[in-house]
């Protein structure tokens, strides 16, 4: 065949293609091109990093080895180089020198075309993009943002040779993202703007002009007071990540917003549109917003009372910081979100009250977040730690009591704090905390602190197995103080605290009575996690009362619905398997269960200790079972929480199977106080069955 004539031929820098927003890549006409290594692929990165300009041999050994280049490391370039003309020019023709890859001077140059590169071609367009109308510059700006795989050269996101150049490109894509926002506000795409907005600040709060865009897009959408709640978003977010106050076009936006200034909703020449710099921002008038309902007056008093007090007690004011803690307590009980967000700010509250030097200021923020508790395996031990700590400190630099109880108050909070947050501990230091906070409060007659210090009454009251009947007398005593007294949350807490200690004890007709009391407080005050609790408890009902396959589906309808948002993963995480497993032996008492419902890949959690034993003898591997059963040994016992005797119940059910006389006395005095409960159902979650019936299986088999 003839060969084509060399000028017909397109020219190989134009056939090849370039990516660098993601990983980096090559393509030619015939799809992707293989680049081998790593170091192949930094050789290509480097050299377009430096856009077309020659990178002399001696600065790509630097850049590709920093620390200390091997001896061969010119000739390895060299390779490397070799290696990429190979790959980008095949049809090359041998001895004919390089049109893409080029020898230059002292080094090598990539002479790819101005389109050849998705980054030159993204950077392009954005520069376009400027000079066009609103409209046609958001068709522009969204095929530029459309080029974008992942972060800039993410494969070498470690590397000093292209940590500038990222940088640059990311904060293009930044405004570009906000450019965009701008071009849909000018069109009066309002409501359009804001999905995008919020994506873009959840990764990137420190963007003051998003902030702005954000609030600015809410109000023209007829939703002053989320413009408003966004901007105080924007100032907490700022003043927590950054230490810095909101700059001027936040502020000045702020105050247009609560003056309803007509000029935010000014119509500006289409022709001249540009960046959004205050009230006279292009767009269309907003819609009239709906007659106010009993929402939207509550959205406005909201508003003006945070303004005014945001006007009225200064910044670094102490009154602040106990505000906020309350505001983090009011949020930890408005849904898994909530919770998440009020973990998240609250050793932040403690540690800038601790900054004063002032233990009794302290004690009152660390204090003053007594959000009930109802399961006793912590959401996040680390921060359960530092909480415990904090509140230590605080009570050795308190003054010591005196005659008067100056400071009683805020050290029964104090213990409280260290009795709640210290459940499922072995240490006996919350027992300790538990009983002097009770007693403090019971001598200082004061409700809601009594009410808090019963929390860590109940969350130190799994010291051994058997405590229902006890934990009862808890609930009953929180259910009356807070009907009686208006404290609705701890009321709720009553009622759940008897429905577990009612299950635990088999009678279910008073655990429903508190299932429902407990759900109609939640819907007539906005409680929603209490659903996660008595919805499962609806599961357990179904178990006990042997409608298995029932229970099976509402388990995991329950696990679906309600685990993954309730921000609470001390009580989801291995969660459902050990509900599921339950079902085998509510069926079958304390025989081992069957092979399916021991999957070893299942995310059984914390329970991961109890289940390994088991699930190797229901393959027949004795052996395993055996080492399974004797690390379990090793343990000083299950964890001091709803479940304790559930996994006690589960260690003996791995004992039977195996004749181990040792740990089957463990468990059996373990599990004697108990013998009149329902194994696991003090969780009001699940049940292994009587523990009656374990306790007799155990005599039997000590008796052989």
């Amino acid at each position: 065949m003839e060969r084509e004539p060399e000028r017909e031929r397109e020219p190989a820098r134009e056939q090849v293609l370039f990516g660098v927003l993601g990983p980096v890549t090559a393509e030619d006409l015939h799809g992707p091109i293989a680049l081998k290594g790593p170091r192949h692929r930094a050789v290509l990165a480097r050299l377009i990093v430096a856009r077309r300009r020659v990178v002399p041999v001696a600065r790509l050994v630097s850049d590709l080895w920093p620390d200390s280049p091997p001896s061969g490391a010119v000739g390895s370039v060299q390779t490397f180089v070799a290696a990429l003309r190979r790959a980008l020019e095949p049809d090359r023709p041998p001895r004919t020198p390089a049109r893409l890859l080029v020898t230059d001077g002292p080094g090598y140059a990539l002479r790819a075309g101005p389109d050849a590169v998705d980054a030159w071609r993204f950077e392009t367009a954005v520069g376009e993009a400027a000079k066009l109308p609103p409209a046609r510059a958001l068709r522009r700006l969204d095929e530029a943002l459309g080029l974008w795989r992942g972060p800039a050269y993410a494969d070498f996101a470690r590397e000093e040779w292209v940590r500038g150049e990222r940088a640059r490109l990311a904060e293009l894509r930044l405004r570009s993202v906000e450019r965009g926002a701008e071009a849909r506000l000018a069109l009066g795409l309002a409501a359009e703007a804001v999905p995008d907005l919020d994506a873009h600040l959840a990764d990137h709060p420190w963007r003051e002009d998003a902030w702005r865009l954000l609030a600015l897009a809410l109000y023209r959408a007829g939703r002053q007071g989320d413009a408003l709640a966004v901007l105080r978003r924007a100032r907490s977010t700022l003043v927590e990540q950054l230490g810095l106050d909101p700059g001027p076009g936040l502020r000045r936006l702020e105050a247009d917003i609560l003056a309803q200034d007509a000029a935010l909703n000014a119509v500006p020449d289409q022709a001249s549109w540009g960046p959004l710099a205050g009230p006279g921002s292009p767009t269309s008038p907003a819609s009239p917003a709906d007659p106010a309902g009993p929402s939207e007056t509550a959205a406005r008093l909201w508003t003006r009372a945070a303004a005014a007090y945001d006007r009225t007690v200064a910044a670094g004011a102490r009154a602040r910081l106990e505000t906020t803690v309350g505001l983090l307590r009011d949020l930890a009980v408005t849904g898994g979100g909530g919770l998440t967000a009020a973990r998240e700010h609250r050793l932040a509250a403690v540690t800038a009250a601790e900054e004063f030097g002032d233990p009794e200021l302290t004690g009152r923020v660390i204090g003053a977040f007594d959000v009930p508790a109802i399961w006793t395996r912590g959401d996040d031990p680390e921060l359960a730690r530092r909480i415990v700590a904090a509140a230590e400190r605080t009570l050795a630099a308190l003054p010591p009591p005196d005659e008067h109880g100056t400071y009683d108050a805020v050290r029964c909070r104090l213990l409280a704090t260290v009795a709640v947050e210290m459940r499922g501990s072995h240490s006996s230091r919350g027992p300790q905390a538990a009983a002097q906070a009770e007693a403090i409060a019971r001598r200082l007659d004061d409700p809601a602190l009594l009410a808090f210090a019963l929390n860590g009454t109940f969350m130190q009251s799994f010291t051994r197995a058997g405590l229902a009947p006890r934990r009862a007398e808890t609930g009953t005593e929180l259910v009356a103080l807070g009907a009686r007294h208006g404290l609705v949350t701890f009321e709720v807490l009553g009622h759940l605290i008897l429905l577990q200690a009612r299950c635990a004890l088999g009678d279910f007709a008073a655990a429903d009575t508190h299932a429902i009391a407990a759900d109609r407080l939640a819907a007539l005050h906005e409680l929603p996690l209490v659903g996660v609790f008595t919805r499962w408890y609806g599961a357990l009902r179904l178990s006990a009362s042997g409608d298995i396959a029932e229970a099976r589906s509402a388990y995991e309808s329950a696990a679906t619905d309600l685990l993954p948002d309730s921000g609470m993963p001390g009580l989801t995480h291995g969660l459902l398997p050990l509900a599921l497993l339950s079902l085998s032996f509510s069926a079958d008492g304390p025989r081992l269960p069957r092979p399916e419902a021991l999957d070893p890949r299942a995310d059984w959690g914390p329970y991961r200790p109890w289940i390994t034993p088991l699930a190797a003898l229901a393959t027949g591997d004795h052996a395993t079972a055996r080492t399974a059963l004797r690390e379990l040994r090793e343990l000083p016992e299950p964890p001091r929480d709803l479940l304790y005797e559930a996994c006690c119940c589960l260690e003996a059910t791995a004992a039977l199977a195996l004749g181990d006389r040792a740990v089957l006395t463990r468990v059996r005095d373990r599990l004697a106080p108990a013998s009149a409960e329902l194994a696991g159902a003090g969780s009001g979650l699940l049940t292994l069955g009587p523990v009656s019936d374990y306790l007799a299986a155990i005599d039997a088999a000590l008796r052989r």
